[in-house]
């Protein structure tokens, strides 16, 4: 198995698409005006408690207040709230929490107002975005996550991830972590802790513990609320912690300060995989077309999904949950029954189903209508296959068994807003008549002799970057329209099918991707 991460960057986002064997399974995007991802700490004053939600409205700084419900609070709150209180007025200095004495826990079923009040100041943490018109979900149970271990202050507890099965490893962790915990600090081990060495949990817990620090630190300065207190690390770093494994083949990036970011990352964190990332340099064909991305994500995110054999899904949205539907297409039966030919349809979309929740980022509930099977023995296999092809996804979810309609449901942690791609172009033709390629053609013409009689570009050679199928109209047949315009201006131009293009966009550009200007 190789798995590949691109990343793209431009000037105002940063793309990162996570390749299996070649295959399209994970796309995030990182947007520069985002300032609210999960992870971050404020420093924040509550609005007001609402005591028929039993939850308080906080001021983070979006224009939607943040959601903070009693269960968000941890049963620690009051060890929180002491432990600041003294850092703020000076009263400590300490921030190991080794000689701290914690408060008495709050109940599970208590009410917020008897712990809250308006205009009170407290640290949040986000753990779910902005989403359409709601605000940021926030908590007051603070947590710190690294490459093997998720650290959380105010606790004693040590837990394991659920996905490493054996006993064995599970104990030697958990002896591990004991002996190089501080006291007042828990841990949450992550899977790919497992098989690691004590010296590579202990640098792990080491940095956490210094972020830590700092932030404290930081929160004495604090003179205006709400504040950024302690920000999750760059996406990129964040991407390679949460998803980098020995499995990974390549690293392509084709921006030099984000390959010198991701060396030094990965030099902390697997020493003999830096010679894995490659900084993609060239400049006529972007990174996204030359590994086959941008096509991939053109034919993803439609409405309609096509799988193998003919087979393919349908995908609807509804402002209360997502719906998919399988259908059997015009595949080829080469089963001898319909009973077989539903079941190998229904795997096939099985495997599909759980690339397109992780792709597209899907979240909330998702109801998966699969063709009816008959056999119990089938919908146990087919349930059994979804739930090891979801098994894969690091997002919280919940499977449950075939209803008696046939009805897969499924929910899925929503942290983020979902993926959402527009698969479908604005029509180019007016009232309905067909613009004919050539006029298009004589708009390149038209462009190109200006380019090519500009002195400015004379000795630069001449990219012409369009949609796929205008660029195979103009490269068909040996006397192509390519070939006459070599005749024609003695030059040779250098053709690029760009599959984000719409159907009448092109643009001269050099070998650097930059725009032939000819005023």
């Amino acid at each position: 198995m190789n798995k590949e991460l691109i990343i793209r960057s431009n000037s105002s986002a940063v793309d990162f698409a996570l390749l299996k064997d070649g295959k399209l399974i994970e796309l995030n995007k990182e947007v520069d005006n985002n300032k609210f991802s999960v992870g971050d700490i404020y420093v924040a004053k509550i609005r007001k408690p609402v005591p028929g939600l039993n939850a308080a409205f906080i001021n983070v700084g979006h224009e939607k207040d943040g959601f903070l419900h009693y269960h968000d609070l941890g049963p620690k709150l009051p060890s929180l709230l002491n432990f600041f209180k003294q850092v703020s007025s000076g009263k400590t200095k300490d921030y190991t929490l080794k000689n701290f004495h914690f408060e008495k826990e709050i109940p599970k079923d208590g009410a917020i107002q008897d712990y809250l009040k308006a205009q009170q100041q407290m640290l949040v943490q986000i753990v779910k975005e902005p989403i359409s018109t709601k605000g940021p979900r926030v908590s007051s149970e603070l947590s710190l996550a690294g490459r093997f271990m998720v650290l959380i202050p105010f606790s004693d507890r040590i837990s394991i991830s659920q996905k490493i099965d054996s006993n064995e490893e599970k104990n030697r962790l958990k002896k591990l972590v004991k002996s190089i915990k501080p006291k007042g600090f828990g841990v949450i081990i992550r899977t790919v802790a497992q098989n690691q060495k004590v010296a590579e949990l202990d640098a792990d817990l080491q940095q956490l513990l210094e972020r830590w620090k700092n932030m404290c630190e930081k929160f004495t300065k604090v003179d205006k609320y709400p504040t950024l207190i302690l920000s999750e690390i760059n996406r990129s770093s964040s991407i390679l912690r949460d998803i980098f494994d020995d499995n990974f083949t390549g690293i392509h990036v084709d921006d030099s300060e984000m390959y010198a970011e991701i060396i030094d990352y990965l030099k902390t964190i697997a020493p003999k995989k830096v010679s894995i990332v490659n900084h993609f340099k060239e400049k006529a064909t972007p990174i996204f077309d030359h590994f086959g991305v941008e096509r991939q994500i053109k034919t993803a995110f439609g409405r309609t999904v096509s799988m193998k054999k003919g087979a393919y899904l349908v995908i609807e949205h509804t402002e209360a949950l997502h719906v998919i539907d399988v259908n059997s297409g015009n595949r080829s039966n080469k089963a001898k029954t319909q009973e077989q030919t539903a079941l190998d349809v229904n795997l096939i979309a099985a495997s599909e189903i759980a690339r397109q929740l992780r792709l597209r980022d899907m979240g909330g509930i998702i109801v998966v209508d699969f063709i009816d099977l008959n056999s119990n023995e089938n919908r146990k296999k087919l349930f059994d296959h979804l739930r090891e092809e979801m098994s894969r996804d690091r997002t919280k979810h919940k499977i449950l068994p075939p209803s008696r309609f046939g009805l897969i449901q499924i929910t899925r942690q929503r942290v983020r807003p979902e993926m959402n791609i527009k698969t479908k172009e604005p029509n180019p033709n007016k009232n309905n008549e067909v613009e004919a390629p050539i006029v298009l053609i004589d708009k390149i013409n038209a462009e190109l002799d200006k380019v090519v009689k500009h002195s400015q570009h004379k000795n630069k050679k001449i990219y012409l970057h369009l949609h796929p199928f205008i660029a195979a109209y103009i490269t068909s047949g040996f006397r192509s329209i390519r070939m006459s315009w070599y005749f024609k201006h003695k030059k040779w131009v250098q053709i690029v099918p760009r599959d984000a293009y719409l159907y009448l966009d092109f643009r001269l550009l050099d070998k650097n991707r930059k725009l032939l200007r000819t005023k």
